[in-house]
């Protein structure tokens, strides 16, 4: 695997405005150094990518989720609960411990010294600093979804997006839908910006104007799909959506019943999800999964052949192929090719 060179103490110097030699007490915790200055000059050193040379060898993988730099807590989610899951245990049967990072912890100097033989990496955004910081260093690196700034002789592990939501809008469509719209991220990840864009190129297709409605994962209650619904009783109104994300089937359920909207009988629903409770939502919530464990466990597996082989495992993606559980809230049945 052929390293990135990486920034000298001058460059960081010259970046963060101080001289090399409070860079070096700044980055070693010596010398009389500010709080504020020292600070200044970790996170110039984060930012570009500077960090030791050369990975530890501890049997130990890391994985972290760099979507947003705020904190958050994705093992929350199902999707990410799963798949952290899968790959612990994963890493276990290759002989490896596997650590859980914060998402906070992306931005700061951390990455500078984390003890890992390679990191798993979810959901990585273009600029991703932590990406940087371990790419300086020489870290292995596989990647969960498509990376922000993917580079020649990268590997990841993802879905097929674009097929898999297009299969999404046949369904609906074979189930009677007519007017679809998408509920979509806002964020930079490859996985709203797939599905979207594969939802755009189906709707002009179909010469029908596409509609996505911005993804609040606080809106409980789905006030962002109101003025979609108000006018249900329209020849034009939307009749189905597709929700690319967790919550959004819930919101949608909780949206229609504030209308008085029947579902299927008036909207169709379909909600990307890893989320069992759907089976018993009223009524069920047709869902579409990514394979979690699947995609966790490839990654995994990617990831020690980089270790082991020395960089020898073939670059580019592994792809997982999504699934669609039909339930009753799409009012339909499967699309060719989809498994129930």
């Amino acid at each position: 695997m052929c390293r990135v060179p990486g920034p000298t103490l001058a460059d960081i110097a010259r970046a963060a405005e101080v001289s090399t030699a409070t860079v070096s007490h700044a980055l070693n915790g010596t010398g009389r150094v500010g709080e504020a200055t020292r600070r200044r000059v970790r996170e110039t050193a984060t930012r570009l990518g500077y960090g030791t040379p050369g990975p530890p060898r501890t049997r130990t993988l890391g994985v972290a989720v760099t979507t947003f730099p705020a904190a958050w807590n994705y093992t929350e989610i199902a999707y990410f609960s799963r798949a952290v899951t899968a790959a612990t245990s994963a890493a276990h049967a290759r002989g490896y411990a596997l650590i859980t990072l914060p998402a906070d912890r992306a931005a700061d100097d951390s990455w500078h010294s984390l003890a890992v033989d390679g990191m798993l990496i979810m959901d990585s955004p273009r600029g991703d600093p932590m990406v940087r910081a371990l790419r300086a260093r020489g870290i292995p690196l596989v990647f969960d979804g498509v990376p922000g700034d993917p580079r020649p002789g990268d590997h990841w592990v993802d879905n097929d997006h674009e097929t898999a939501t297009r299969e999404v809008l046949d369904h609906l469509a074979a189930a009677g839908a007519r007017h679809i719209a998408l509920q979509s991220g806002s964020g930079d990840e490859h996985y709203a910006r797939a599905v979207t864009a594969a939802y755009e190129q189906w709707c002009g297709e179909r010469g029908t104007a596409p509609l996505v409605v911005p993804f609040d994962p606080d809106d409980d209650q789905g006030h962002a799909f109101d003025a979609l619904l108000r006018g249900a009783d329209s020849v034009d109104a939307v009749d189905a959506v597709y929700a690319a994300y967790d919550p959004g089937g819930r919101q949608l359920l909780a949206a229609a019943a504030r209308h008085g909207l029947r579902v299927p009988a008036d909207l169709r629903v379909v909600c990307a999800s890893e989320d069992p409770a759907y089976a018993t939502t009223e009524p069920p919530v047709t869902t579409v999964t990514l394979a979690p464990e699947r995609a966790a466990r490839a990654a995994v597996a990617v990831l020690v052949d980089l270790i082991e082989g020395g960089g020898a495992a073939a670059p580019g993606p592994v792809v997982v192929p999504a699934g669609l559980v039909v339930r009753a809230s799409s009012g339909g049945q499967p699309a060719a090719g989809w498994s129930t």
